[in-house]
């Protein structure tokens, strides 16, 4: 990977780079191979100190005790830290001293996902934290941006999940962090990586959320092109009816108006009480599909996720092929076409379409209806849809002819969008991996930086 890919994607190079020949010796170590003849090989407990946090204190102990802000793993991000939601416990003197954070300390994750660092830039103070997180501060003048990044390098490279202990849940202890493998270039060249990769990795990012928002952005029009069409029509000179429906307005004059369950048999699934650990759930003749095998992500339900045996079989009926199933639990309103027949568990619907409407016109006006159908929601122990107030949602309904136009119209659209939608993803992910790749050029001194950019 070179600049021409980050010209390609419209990020802006880096002027000021001073990128030359340089003498190189083995490292020692496999997988970094020969680094800079200048640079040493370390572990980390020889450039910075390690400091784990306090344990939860929900009391106040003694009366010199006070209440502070703390920082938990889920404040922790490599972007930075996130003080939404930021909680205080108490601390004794003692224990501000020893956790009380100072700008650009490097807060890594003991716990949850081990490894994950930023840099703390006094978005509160005074703050301190929690025995999830290490604090590291550099010995003398080591750079603690130029550790951030090999620490990027080590996680989104595997080597952290693969020595952080494993008995029940991982941690990354400070003892394992202290001895984690530190390449040392000179202390001035640490901060010119530091800023040079500081610059570089915002370029790229920069252009990353600009693509992200472009996915948003195709994906409402797309949204917003069915809604038009399942209300319009796509013939713009026809002329319009009230549908008395607020949701609806005008439709065209020669559709109808009805509710869902009017245009079609609406099947429920059946609870079934047997755990998933029971052998007569598998192995059997009947595809059994869950929540997770619907989805928006896909017209078409292609997989399932078990069998049931006669034994086993829980389910009221089969779902017939050619049905429309929608979640009413988990994701709820998330519709896909069956199209085998298959067994359902009660956190999803089927719509079996009646003579005057097709599965697939169906489909799109339920993905146009999904804002109609998410206001049928209830709470309960979870958020389900009300599936009679779903029967009862109003619906136009084209001639036979015209339903075939749009679905044809629309699958096109669909079509069209997703190549957009592919197109830019795979932008994404290569500039992701061309960020990392210039992270661990530039952090192992395959890539050498010699003086700051401007």
């Amino acid at each position: 990977m070179n600049k021409k890919i980050m010209q390609d994607y419209g990020v802006n190079c880096l002027k000021g780079a001073v990128m030359q020949a340089y003498e190189l010796k083995d490292s020692g170590v496999d997988w970094i191979g020969e680094i800079p003849k200048e640079w040493r090989v370390k572990i980390i407990k020889r450039a910075f100190t390690v400091k784990l946090g306090k344990m939860l204190q929900p009391f106040q102990r003694t009366q010199s005790d006070t209440e502070e802000y703390y920082l938990k793993t889920s404040n922790i991000y490599w972007d930075g830290v996130d003080i939404s939601d930021i909680r205080k416990m108490w601390f004794s003197p003692l224990d501000k001293i020893n956790t009380e954070l100072q700008y650009n300390d490097l807060l890594v994750c003991e716990g949850g996902d081990v490894g994950r660092s930023t840099l703390w830039k006094e978005e509160i103070t005074p703050c301190y934290i929690q025995n999830a997180i290490n604090r590291v501060r550099p010995i003398h003048n080591c750079s603690t941006e130029f550790l951030y990044y090999w620490l990027f390098l080590l996680k989104h490279s595997g080597y952290i999940d693969a020595i952080v202990s494993r008995i029940t849940i991982a941690h990354l202890t400070a003892e394992k962090l202290e001895r984690l493998i530190f390449l040392l270039p000179p202390c001035s060249e640490q901060k010119t990586i530091a800023g040079y990769l500081d610059q570089a990795c915002q370029s790229i990012d920069k252009t990353i959320t600009l693509k992200q928002q472009q996915l948003l952005n195709i994906s409402e029009q797309y949204k917003s092109k069915i809604i038009e069409v399942i209300r319009k029509g796509l013939n713009k000179e026809v002329a319009l009816k009230n549908s008395n429906s607020e949701w609806l307005g005008q439709v065209p004059i020669h559709w109808q108006v009805k509710s869902i369950k009017r245009v079609t048999e609406i099947i429920r699934g059946k609870f079934t009480h047997r755990p998933r650990n029971d052998p007569a759930f598998y192995n059997g003749n009947y595809p059994f599909i869950q929540t997770g095998n619907v989805t928006n992500a896909q017209k078409y339900i292609t997989s399932y996720s078990q069998t049931l045996n006669e034994k086993g079989y829980a389910v009221s009926k089969e779902f017939p092929a050619g049905t429309l199933t929608m979640t009413i639990a988990a994701n709820i309103a998330d519709v896909a076409i069956l199209n085998f027949n298959a067994c359902f568990p009660d956190s999803i619907v089927g719509f079996k379409p009646l003579h005057m409407v097709s599965v697939e016109y169906l489909y799109y006006m339920f993905f146009g209806l999904r804002e109609d159908l998410l206001s049928t929601a209830i709470l309960t122990t979870q958020l389900n849809l009300n599936i009679v107030r779903v029967g009862t949602i109003k619906c136009v309904i084209p001639p036979k002819n015209e339903q075939a136009e749009i679905v044809s119209y629309l699958n096109a659209l669909n079509q069209n969008t997703e190549t957009l939608k592919e197109n830019i993803k795979s932008q994404i992910k290569t500039l992701t991996q061309y960020r990392q790749s210039l992270i661990h050029e530039c952090v192992t001194g395959k890539k050498r930086v010699y003086q700051a950019t401007h």
